[in-house]
């Protein structure tokens, strides 16, 4: 039997939420985004306050009751905020490393198909490598070469948060089948990804870059080698 959401929770975002919208900032909110999904004008650390204190009121019983009650909210969701909310819930320690939310990032790169909400879930699944490497390399290899380019952008920007953690076989596997491909958000991910790595590994970078420059479109490259410099040390982001 699956496990049902927690209404209660669900509803103490949504009137949370509410008390905080501004019209005034979520018009300019809107017009940031270019979406036709409406916003509340709710500040996302505000959201993450909101989110974090609903389940502290009303504490998911189990990972799967979570998994339930985020996908409601994603699914149910009339403005933007109320997604933002869903993704901050699966930050919950019941499911950090739990391989049975992957299909929930997955719906959520999918149906929300926009950079916002596929890099709200880059973290998550960087958990999930970390955690179950085997598993979720094979899967963003996959994800790689999907036809959905915000599922290839997720498997570009899986190791964002990996530092010297990060998987380079893996890394420049996921690049390597998008760097002719002609999209914004595929180059600018392909840059941000070149460009987090040169924190801890500049030289990697480098090469990766000089291997592959003239493949790479002038702003991967551009974006990759940003952070790069001779003679000085790599600064935080």
């Amino acid at each position: 039997m699956e496990a049902a959401p927690d209404q209660h929770l669900i509803a103490a975002v949504r009137s949370a939420l509410w008390e905080l919208s501004d019209p005034h900032r979520a018009a300019g909110a809107q017009a940031y985004m270019k979406s036709s999904v409406p916003s509340l004008g709710v500040r996302v650390p505000d959201v993450r306050r909101i989110a974090a204190h609903a389940t502290a009121e009303f504490p998911p019983a189990s990972a799967a009751g979570l998994r339930a009650t985020a996908l409601q909210l994603w699914r149910t969701a009339a403005f933007r905020e109320e997604r933002y909310a869903a993704i901050d819930l699966t930050g919950n320690r019941l499911v950090a490393k739990d391989l049975d939310m992957l299909p929930v990032y997955e719906e959520i790169i999918r149906t929300g198909a926009w950079w916002d909400f596929a890099d709200g879930v880059s973290g998550r699944i960087c958990a999930l490598l970390l955690a179950h490497p085997a598993e979720m390399s094979a899967v963003l290899r996959t994800w790689s070469r999907d036809p959905d380019f915000w599922i290839r952008r997720a498997s570009i920007t899986s190791q964002l948060r990996a530092k010297e953690a990060t998987d380079t076989v893996l890394l420049a596997d996921v690049i390597e089948p998008n760097l002719a491909d002609r999209e914004f958000f595929i180059r600018k991910a392909i840059g941000w990804a070149l460009r987090e790595h040169a924190k801890t590994a500049p030289e990697w970078v480098q090469e990766f870059v000089a291997l592959h420059g003239q493949e790479m479109s002038p702003l991967s490259r551009r974006e990759a080698l940003r952070r790069i410099s001779a003679g000085q040390p790599q600064r935080p982001r």
